[in-house]
């Protein structure tokens, strides 16, 4: 029986052995992309909400479009469900997840205030993202990768620059009156932060750190276990105090970077291989 809509073929077309046209595709190459789409549709609807007034649920929805963005890809990899269409699909997912939304939920908030200044900065930083990530895409491509690249991003990843974009909507949920001199510094920061994402400054990804020490595996979980509560307990109040300290590593992981790998940057000649860490087709560096 025909049907309107073409086969799903997750790694694309098999011309050696096409079989039946309706063949069934299995379970688990399918739910990482259910997870795509439905971080898709929280970021969407976290602008719905801003610009219906609900900014704490607006916000939520953005963080909670971000956290599931970010597990779709381990999530395909643990079930052994990675493929070419799921990869592109959780590319055109971030842009959406991790620059539109962001930037539309902050605009309705603040940058309105801000009129033309706060639109332009709005653009800058949708613009910075999608660089951002496009870079990513080109350069988990390269088969040779520097030994830094398992340890460090080059800029701030996208789903921290979403988490960073958005303080000014922290602080005024916590009361800071959006006024328009508070816009004109929130689009100000806004571009600081697209800055932060396309730059090519060494920022420590922590994805080296496989193994804990056993004496540390109890104070980890307790600290883990204490920050949940703080965030379900004082959110905004913690997601402050999570942004300002990301910021605040920056530096550090920079200063790390030049000790151990020499007093060059990434994008120095002396680094031919340079890029994002993570292996081709891997979905979670942005």
């Amino acid at each position: 029986m025909e049907t309107p809509f073409p086969s799903f073929e997750p790694n694309g077309p098999n011309q050696e052995a096409r079989g039946p046209r309706l063949r069934e595709i299995p379970l688990r190459l399918i739910v990482p992309n259910v997870v795509t789409v439905l971080a898709i549709c929280a970021g969407l609807s976290g602008v719905r909400m801003a610009f219906e007034g609900r900014f704490e649920l607006a916000v939520a929805m953005v963080l909670l479009a971000a956290f599931l963005d970010g597990i779709d890809g381990r999530l395909a990899r643990m079930m052994k469900a990675t493929s070419k269409f799921g990869a592109q699909m959780d590319s055109l997912a971030d842009i959406v997840n991790f620059g539109v939304a962001p930037a539309l939920v902050l605009y309705a908030f603040v940058l309105d205030q801000a009129r033309s200044l706060g639109w332009i900065a709005a653009l800058i930083y949708v613009i910075a993202a999608g660089l951002r990530l496009a870079r990513f895409n080109v350069m988990a491509e390269r088969e040779i990768k520097a030994d830094w690249q398992s340890e460090y991003f080059v800029g701030v990843p996208a789903p921290a620059g979403a988490m960073l974009v958005l303080l000014p909507m922290y602080l005024g949920l916590l009361g800071v009156v959006p006024d328009r001199t508070v816009a004109l510094i929130s689009a100000a920061y806004t571009v600081l932060i697209g800055f932060l994402l396309v730059c090519r400054l060494p920022v420590w990804s922590g994805k080296s750190s496989n193994h804990i020490r056993r004496d540390l595996v109890l104070p980890i979980i307790l600290v883990v276990v204490l920050y949940v509560a703080t965030l379900m307990t004082y959110t905004w109040e913690t997601m402050v105090v999570t942004a300002i300290g990301y910021l605040a590593t920056l530096p550090f992981g920079a200063r790390k970077w030049q000790k151990k790998y020499g007093t060059t940057w990434p994008d120095h000649p002396d680094h031919p291989a340079v890029g994002e860490p993570g292996l081709p087709g891997d979905r979670d560096g942005h």
